[in-house]
């Protein structure tokens, strides 16, 4: 089944902001102290960016390794679980909730995206949707996951590939569009 998207219902035009004053300034914040505390540590110094990111909300299960530069929209959206990784220059777009699950892999230049619009809509508002990621999946570089998707345990999706749906335990998936190729 999958996530049920969010549709912000504060937005009256295509012109307003879904966000408020105070989450604009946390999120000016948030990349401020990114940018300044941890952009340019080497990789060992994981568990001072797991500090900031717990600073700002993300909640942090075990010990998941966040690269240096990997960018986090709103990390108060983001669950990583034990040894998740979020690999480098990994975008997680985080409008909505993102979890990446224990021992997952989040590779080099892949893109989470939980934002979108209700284009049926003339005000065109804000819509987010989870990404789910499970235990021991693998996502391939370059990849782009859609809002409200879900990669199953244990699946591996290949590089490049445009996920638009549901990805099932145990599968190896690619493609644009996403599709499953074979048993894992």
């Amino acid at each position: 089944m999958p996530n049920e998207e969010i549709v912000n219902p504060a937005q009256k035009s295509a012109f307003d902001s879904p966000w408020s004053n105070s989450d604009r300034f946390m999120r000016v914040l948030w990349q401020f102290c990114w940018f300044v505390f941890c952009v340019w540590t080497p990789k060992p110094l994981n568990e001072w960016r797991l500090f900031w990111l717990g600073v700002f909300g993300a909640k942090i299960d075990g010990k998941p390794f966040v690269h240096q530069r990997a960018r986090i929209e709103i990390p108060w959206n983001l669950t990583l679980h034990d040894r998740a990784c979020l690999g480098d220059r990994a975008n997680a777009y985080s409008l909505g909730e993102i979890e990446i699950g224990a021992r997952a892999t989040v590779a080099q230049e892949v893109y989470l995206d939980t934002g979108s619009h209700d284009f049926s809509r003339p005000e065109m508002p804000l819509t987010t949707a989870k990404i789910d990621i499970g235990e021991d999946a693998f996502i391939g570089a370059r990849a782009f996951v859609l809002p409200g998707v879900r990669i199953g345990a244990r699946a591996i999706v290949g590089a490049c590939s445009v996920v638009t749906s549901d990805v099932p335990n145990d599968v190896i998936a690619a493609g644009n569009p996403c599709k499953v190729l074979r048993p894992r």
